[in-house]
């Protein structure tokens, strides 16, 4: 693999940007611009902070908690029976509270509006009296109109900094399902916030433009690499022996959840193109409609009337962490057809497997793929130039020679998504809230391109 000269420029280019009006704010002894060890940035301080994951994505809350752990900040850890975990109840500064207990989804309504209200009655009860005065929300809880406003508010009148990260700045505009209320509640919560992490500048320059959040109370950091997923000695030859597939078939894989700003009936189309012409290309659809399943019986409509479905081996469900890594494993790359997103999680877990990927150019997923090294980026919304895309990928020098490029990817991904340099920005804005520095800029150490 190249040097990363692109990135490197990229990334340049981006810690200028992230310069407060020019100016360069020392926190926690480290300057913006400038990188250093996790640790130097608490320094001597104690810091203790509650981490509420909100139901969210697993392995991202067990990154950020054990990244915290690692610089020295006890974590009440907030959680479900799923993080249960023993790298969670053995960490000696990690305070396990399972409020939400178990979140089977195989059970009746009763049953989760009985748990999801004494989930709240518990959370309050803990915020009455919790140790913490800083609070950093991953997400919201399963009310998002309450989180916003009322537990904002109460959390603010106990005392507490609030510090929220934002995965998704308004995700009812990104689903097409917007409204005055959802709006007036998200800049009701945004207000309320001391701090806000985003992981691109386009999340940023949205929540100053659209919400009026001043900028010196947003921070970009990365997304953290996917390393809690189980990585066994599973071969490619294995995995594909399990689910059926030919070793010689091209294989993608369209893995999450399905939802309409998703763009899969692109990837179908695109899909039946290739077909048209080579029969050995298969595609895995892996994960569960999100909402109504009215999008994906308009997905599986398509692939009848392409008269495709013979080549794509559905898993139209909820997949555990256990079973994920036998389709990463059993992929020859990854596609990512989204037609609205800043970032995408699931790209970070093909990196993580050194799983190359194909992109459509939204958001920030130009920025994160590197062409011809890392896989490619095609136009939105656009089936030919997925087609074109794919075939390019099978005949480059990156397909052929895969197996070394994946362990060049998980190693390059490993060291740009590092989970410690993540902890190195958001411990800063930590420190910072904790030494009260009112209005001053809260800064963040830029992540420096990884030059290899």
């Amino acid at each position: 693999m190249n040097a990363f000269s692109e990135v490197d420029r990229r990334s340049e280019a981006r810690s200028q940007r992230a310069e407060v009006g020019g100016q360069r704010s020392e926190i926690g002894g480290l300057k913006t611009g400038e990188s250093g060890p996790p640790s130097s940035v608490t320094g001597c301080l104690t810091l203790r902070v509650a981490l509420l994951t909100g139901g969210g994505d697993k392995p991202y809350a067990l990154g950020m908690a054990e990244a915290l752990t690692s610089v020295g900040i006890f974590v009440d850890f907030i959680g479900s029976d799923d993080l249960s975990v023993p790298e969670v109840v053995t960490n000696s500064r990690m305070n396990f509270l399972n409020l939400r207990g178990d979140q089977r989804p195989d059970v009746s309504p009763f049953a989760k509006a009985w748990r999801v209200l004494k989930y709240y009655v518990k959370l309050i009860s803990y915020a009455a009296t919790a140790q913490p005065k800083l609070f950093h929300l991953l997400w919201n809880n399963k009310f998002e109109l309450f989180d916003r406003t009322v537990l904002m508010a109460y959390y603010k009148l106990l005392g507490k900094k609030i510090v929220f990260t934002a995965h998704n700045v308004n995700a009812g505009k990104r689903d097409l399902n917007d409204s005055w209320l959802n709006r007036l509640s998200l800049k009701i919560q945004y207000q309320l916030l001391d701090h806000i992490f985003v992981h691109t500048d386009a999340m940023k320059s949205e929540l100053v433009s659209e919400f009026q959040i001043p900028e010196r109370k947003v921070s970009v950091i990365p997304f953290g690499i996917n390393n809690t997923v189980a990585k066994t000695t599973l071969s490619r030859e294995e995995a594909r022996q399990q689910l059926g597939i030919d070793p010689k078939d091209n294989t993608m894989l369209f893995f999450g959840n399905i939802a309409p700003y998703k763009g899969l009936e692109y990837l179908v189309d695109a899909f039946a193109q290739l077909v048209g012409r080579d029969r050995s290309y298969r595609l895995l659809i892996v994960g569960r409609p999100k909402g109504d399943v009215t999008y994906w019986r308009f997905v599986e409509e398509k692939m009848i009337a392409a008269d495709v479905r013979d080549r794509v081996i559905q898993k139209i469900e909820y997949v555990p962490d256990e079973e994920t890594e036998l389709y990463f494993k059993a992929a020859d790359v990854l596609v990512l057809p989204y037609t609205r997103v800043f970032q995408s999680g699931v790209l970070f877990l093909g990196y993580s497997f050194g799983l190359p990927a194909i992109a459509a150019d939204v958001g920030n997923l130009r920025e994160e793929i590197i062409e011809g090294e890392t896989g490619f980026v095609f136009k939105p919304q656009d089936s030919s130039d997925l087609a074109s895309k794919i075939e390019a990928y099978f005949n480059s020098e990156l397909f052929s020679n895969l197996e070394t490029h994946r362990a060049e990817i998980k190693a390059y991904a490993n060291e740009r998504y590092s989970w410690d340099r993540i902890a190195a920005i958001i411990t800063a804005v930590y420190s910072a809230l904790r030494e009260h520095e009112g209005d001053r800029p809260v800064g963040e150490p830029s992540i420096k391109r990884v030059r290899r």
